[in-house]
């Protein structure tokens, strides 16, 4: 069985844990963690979610396991779903929103596509994809609705920068 931590409105650890697919209790949270990879190309790492997923395209996440932090989670569910390292994630924004406190992270890493080991009861594809090839996708409704909203958030921060 695999267990969640619960965390406070304020992002605090209560000491409390919950297994998975269970019910959030009321007043508490769960974590989510997602990454955007991104090469040196500028393309980015996207997968396709297993028809048992959803089948649509997304970015690497889930959630933490119970005594993982924030960073901990977002490694391990690279090498889960995808089977390779990331290496210096940063995260760049969190959301809260309902019951579940979202770290989001970005990572500049260059990976080849044949050293990919993908889950396969979670991912059925992966690939690299440009900023355009990923609108398209969220425009025709083929792209996780969440995943891409945060896309876009990743743009605007990665614009703010510049």
């Amino acid at each position: 069985m695999e267990y969640r931590d619960l965390y406070d409105a304020k992002r605090n650890l209560t000491g409390k844990t919950i297994q998975k697919g269970e019910d959030i209790p009321e007043d508490y949270f769960i974590l989510i963690v997602v990454v955007f990879i991104q090469n040196h190309k500028g393309e980015f790492l996207m997968q396709k979610r297993s028809e048992r997923k959803g089948g649509k395209w997304a970015t690497t996440g889930g959630h933490p396991k119970a005594g993982e932090t924030s960073l901990e989670g977002i490694q391990t569910e690279v090498h889960e779903e995808l089977g390779i390292h990331l290496e210096n994630p940063i995260c760049f924004k969190q959301v809260t929103k309902n019951q579940r406190h979202c770290d989001i992270y970005y990572a500049i890493q260059d990976v080849d596509l044949n050293d990919l080991k993908l889950q396969e009861d979670e991912v059925a594809d992966a690939k690299w994809m440009s900023e355009k090839e990923i609108k398209t996708l969220i425009k025709e409704k083929k792209f996780h609705k969440a995943h891409g909203k945060m896309f876009l958030d990743y743009l605007e921060y990665r614009g703010n920068m510049q």
